[in-house]
């Protein structure tokens, strides 16, 4: 009888599904923490382990994890987040090593010349619109081009940013893109590509390149509901109804 009542009340404990499932060595979208039995969802614990708040949003990685688990053709277990929502003169890329939950880069970033000012708040997948392009990109080959070492980006969002090898957006790097170019107000603007500085160019590009993924975020209501890999429309879920 005793046996049978603490079985009952083990699987009646908050979590206890969640103990079992993880001591089984499954798969968890979840980190059970053991003093109150709260239960957090991964990316949200990874967001917090890693102290990732100085760099980007919530939102920001919330969408990039969601993201990069759906993106079955990527070649490499890291993570390349740039955050829009934040001003060009703060740091709002992340480069993230998602197996050893590491930060490896984080740094400026410059966006399209005419996506604004200071923040990027207008973005276009045309040609000639020198506007930066949101969403999932995999990261593909390097080459010596005008700007130097540059990598090809290949946009993986039909309408939102597939024309993005069309219209030569690549990481490269950028005088403009170093923090003291900054005295204006601003960072230096591209034509669309994501510019760095040129002392994190190739160490960032050597890094990232060859499959790797990159998601580029602004809080655009127009592009969650246009994004396909965000939007299950299959099953009916969107980002804000799945269980993450």
């Amino acid at each position: 009888m005793i046996r049978l009542f603490c079985s009952v009340l083990f699987l009646l404990l908050p979590g206890a599904s969640l103990l079992t499932q993880m001591e089984s060595g499954q798969n968890s979208d979840y980190t059970l923490n053991a003093t109150n039995l709260h239960v957090v969802p991964a990316w949200q614990s990874m967001y917090e382990t890693m102290h990732l708040d100085s760099l980007i949003s919530q939102d920001a990685f919330h969408q990039a994890f969601v993201g990069y688990y759906k993106i079955s053709d990527r070649k490499k277990e890291i993570l390349t987040v740039i955050d829009f929502s934040k001003a060009s003169t703060e740091k709002r890329l992340a480069v993230i090593d998602m197996q050893a939950r590491k930060l490896l880069y984080s740094s400026v970033v410059a966006h399209g010349r005419n996506s604004g000012g200071n923040y990027a708040t207008s973005f276009s997948n045309q040609n000639g619109s020198n506007k930066s392009s949101l969403g999932f990109y995999l990261t593909n080959e390097t080459y010596q081009g005008s700007n130097g070492y540059s990598l090809r980006l290949d946009g993986l969002e039909k309408g939102v940013n597939d024309n993005a090898r069309q219209r030569a957006i690549v990481m490269h790097g950028a005088a403009y893109a170093h923090p003291s170019t900054a005295r204006s107000g601003r960072l230096g603007r591209s034509f669309g590509c994501p510019a760095i500085p040129p002392s994190l160019t190739r160490p960032i590009i050597n890094t990232i390149k060859g499959g790797s993924v990159m998601f580029i975020y602004a809080p655009e209501e127009n592009y969650l509901a246009q994004s396909s890999i965000l939007n299950d429309t299959e099953n009916g879920n969107t980002l804000g109804t799945q269980s993450l």
